[in-house]
């Protein structure tokens, strides 16, 4: 992304910012709230339209006009709600929408059991997670567990390039963190650019490659993390040297 401005109205949401994601690593976005990281990531999935700037994907120039363009694209996200429908089943869940079906007497009829199948397959390959009741509501699952599905969901695609991840692990305990973020490593070492959106510097230490800092709708830096300390990202969150 580069050189992207977003404004609604006569407010300035996000002014020239630019970001750069590889594969397999994990860049992390942190800022205080206001400081453009919702707006930037919904720009990047296709949710708003930049008001000035350019996204590129291999090099080369890409529009978005809706979310399905950016999934299209192999750019997804899962958002901190989830969007899950608790009252349905994992499988049901993860082919919300985009149910598999089979032909039984001429008659369309949904594939329940390849549904199943093929969830319990993408849990276990992709993030190494196996659900002990498959067939409860998703409402009955831990946290960690709800996360799983809906991460599944959206790595289901095989062109899935860019993976968004919205404060993750916000509602969980550190139990159900520690799981949160081992899916992410995992999701990294299969060779995504994994984008974590995230307030808690902890998490974004422990798993993150880069450091995206935003700040009033403005990228003031991007650091190495293993280079940098939770002490300089806060400091550039909040504008210490401004205030010195």
């Amino acid at each position: 992304m580069t050189k992207i401005t977003k404004r609604f109205g006569g407010v300035t949401a996000l002014q020239g910012v630019d970001l750069t994601a590889y594969a397999g690593e994990v860049l992390a976005i942190v800022g205080d709230n206001g400081a453009g990281k919702s707006t930037l990531i919904k720009v990047l999935t296709g949710v708003y339209q930049p008001t000035e700037g350019q996204i590129f994907l291999d090099g080369k120039p890409i529009e978005f006009s809706s979310h399905a363009d950016a999934i299209e694209m192999g750019i997804d996200a899962v958002y901190q709600t989830l969007a899950l429908a608790d009252h349905l089943d994992p499988a049901a869940n993860m082919f919300l929408g985009n149910e598999l079906t089979k032909s039984v007497f001429g008659v369309q009829m949904l594939d329940n059991k390849k549904m199943r199948t093929e969830t319990e397959r993408v849990l276990m390959e992709r993030l190494g997670v196996t659900l002990k009741s498959p067939d409860a509501p998703t409402e009955s699952l831990s946290g960690g567990q709800r996360q799983a599905v809906a991460i599944a969901r959206a790595v289901y695609s095989e062109g899935l390039r860019v993976l968004v991840m919205d404060e993750p692990t916000a509602a969980l305990g550190p139990q159900e963190t520690a799981r949160t973020l081992n899916l992410i490593k995992a999701l990294r070492e299969q060779g995504l650019a994994v984008i974590l959106i995230s307030h808690s510097l902890d998490d974004v230490f422990e798993v993150s490659d880069r450091v995206h800092v935003q700040r009033r709708g403005q990228c003031v830096g991007v650091v190495n993390t293993h280079a940098s300390s939770t002490q300089e990202v806060l400091g550039m969150i909040i504008g210490a040297e401004e205030a010195a």
